[in-house]
């Protein structure tokens, strides 16, 4: 059994989730925050068999798309003063990790 761990951004989890759902996954839905953008995103956990990690990774890219986005960030200039510039980041996907079960129990 495996566990995987997907981090998407807020604007596709609706989509993955329902998505996985539809194809008999269970999952559970974190808000989650980023360290870098500090934005909101979404962890989806699913377990699932072994011979099933491929569909739901497949499931989890088909709902999530990259897009760039322009976020602000703060230089300096001259006597401390600071302006905010805008950089390009790109945003969405998703990052999945997949992790072995060593036990599962539904108490």
């Amino acid at each position: 059994m495996k566990l995987i761990l997907a981090i998407l951004s807020n604007e596709d989890s609706s989509a993955a989730n329902h998505l996985l759902n539809k194809n008999g996954f269970q999952v559970t839905k974190l808000a989650t925050t980023g360290g870098f953008l500090r934005a909101g995103n979404t962890t989806l956990m699913i377990g699932c068999e072994d011979d099933l990690v491929e569909k739901a990774i497949q499931l989890i890219e088909e709902s999530s798309r990259k897009r760039i986005e322009m976020v602000p960030t703060a230089a300096g200039y001259d006597m401390g003063r600071y302006m905010n510039l805008p950089m390009e980041v790109q945003v969405g996907g998703a990052t999945i990790f997949v992790i072995d079960v060593e036990q599962f129990k539904k108490v």
